[in-house]
């Protein structure tokens, strides 16, 4: 029988930069390597480190994100993904407190929804005693946010770490240990040409990181100090799920197309049957109602993507036959006549709309989208360095889209027949994707 409570809690900073995704994946792999079974969240829309958790930890990581989910969402995803495990851990973004208004969504948000403790991990280099006045502050900037230890990180020596438990001691956190200082840690860059090859070729990451939290983090004691019971499930997932409606549902998913959530597979799962097909392996489209073709890195495999032949023409065929298909990002790019590289060399892609994307004069976009189309609203992020080559005669667009502060976004959404592309990765796990077509 699972156990009434295991240990939870939110890994967050002061900032970005920190340190989090390092810590985070070095204790995955350490409670792993104790034989636990560890489950990961990652607060925000973030992709990437979701794809670190779960190398480092064996089990997929879930994102929790209070502008694209519900608050009740967030606590039924959470919980249902927290039955079966030993402890979870739950990373943050950016500083603890920092929202996308305010605190609204923020990391501390987060574990307020789904009532976890919080873990501060604190860079430490060029500070001592001081770091104090900043432990004080976080733990009592907001009473209803609980601050319960510290790790330290970048440690000159244990010299240094007597001032900062000292500080820690005083201020009311529990000290629980610190990372020395090296050049060993570094997570590769954020930029999102990381491959899931380059991916598996990390493995040796969490394994340094747990090797010196195993001999300079009290692990025990942070585990104790964040044991909380185990959240129940809310009644809407104790009800028998409906019966297969007979509809099907086709997913592109390679090394090109993989920035997925999984929540919105388990959508799509409750509203027909979901098959997987490879654009990079130049397989046909299955037999589908619907093609959903997510985000990824289809400007790192241009080559291969033209190459695949049959696949494009299936794509292509299946959206002129008046097919249902939702592209994002890097699939709505996919659709695109070409894609172009950063010297301008254009690749065929599938030509279902008429335009061109270009990685010529990369420049990053991203943020929070409110999509406004035919009465409802849908919400989802953008983040990519591509464009839309300028022309005359544009694609026609549809909707509208706002930021979370809701000034208008010039990023639109395109729609030809039953194909509905654009540059939004869409969260839509609390809605009927069927209805985007209606």
């Amino acid at each position: 029988m699972a156990s009434t409570s295991i240990p939870q809690l939110l890994v967050a900073a002061g900032s970005s930069g920190s340190g989090k995704t390092t810590f985070t994946l070095g204790l995955l792999r350490a409670l792993k390597h104790r034989g636990l079974s560890v489950q990961s969240f990652k607060c925000g829309p973030d992709y990437i480190d979701p794809k670190f958790h779960e190398l480092s930890s064996g089990r997929p990581s879930i994102n929790l994100d209070l502008f694209m989910m519900s608050p009740e969402h967030v606590r039924a995803v959470y919980a249902r993904h927290t039955q079966e495990a030993d402890a979870v851990i739950l990373e943050g973004v950016m500083g603890l407190y920092d929202g996308y208004v305010r605190m609204h969504g923020s990391s501390a948000a987060v574990a307020q929804a789904v009532g976890i403790p919080t873990v501060l991990l604190v860079d430490a280099r060029s500070s001592a005693y001081s770091v104090g006045a900043l432990l004080y502050g976080f733990k009592h900037f907001r009473q209803d946010t609980e601050v319960v230890g510290v790790v330290f990180n970048r440690v000159a020596s244990e010299n240094h770490y007597r001032f900062l438990r000292e500080a820690a001691e005083d201020a009311g956190v529990i000290p629980l240990g610190y990372i020395p200082k090296t050049k060993l840690l570094e997570v590769p860059s954020r930029h999102l040409g990381l491959s899931l090859h380059e991916l598996q070729e990390l493995d040796a990451l969490p394994e340094d990181v747990a090797a010196l939290i195993e001999k300079h983090v009290d692990i025990d004691r942070l585990l104790e100090a964040c044991m909380r019971p185990r959240p129940t499930l809310p009644a809407e997932e104790l009800q028998p799920k409906p019966a297969p409606s007979g509809r099907k549902i086709a997913v592109a998913r390679d090394e090109a197309f993989n920035f997925i959530y999984e929540e919105n597979i388990r959508t799509l799962s409750l509203h027909g049957e979901v098959s997987f097909f490879s654009p990079l392996k130049d397989e046909p489209l299955p037999e589908c109602d619907l093609l959903y073709i997510p985000g990824g890195y289809p400007e790192f495999y241009l080559s291969e993507l033209a190459s695949a032949e049959r696949t494009r023409s299936s794509i292509a065929a299946y959206a002129a036959s008046g097919g249902r298909v939702l592209a994002e990002c890097g699939g709505m790019m996919y659709l695109c006549r070409a894609i172009r590289d950063e010297e301008g060399k254009a690749y065929p892609m599938c030509g279902v709309l008429d335009q061109e994307a270009t990685m010529e004069g990369m420049r990053l976009r991203l943020g929070y989208r409110k999509l406004l189309l035919a009465g409802c609203e849908y919400r989802g992020h953008e983040f990519h360095y591509s464009s839309i080559v300028p022309q005359e005669v544009g694609e026609a667009t549809v909707g509208e889209q706002l930021t979370a502060r809701d000034e208008v976004a010039p990023t639109l959404l395109y729609r030809r027949g039953n194909v509905l592309a654009g540059y939004t990765h869409l969260y839509f796990a609390e809605q009927d994707p069927f209805a985007l077509f209606d």
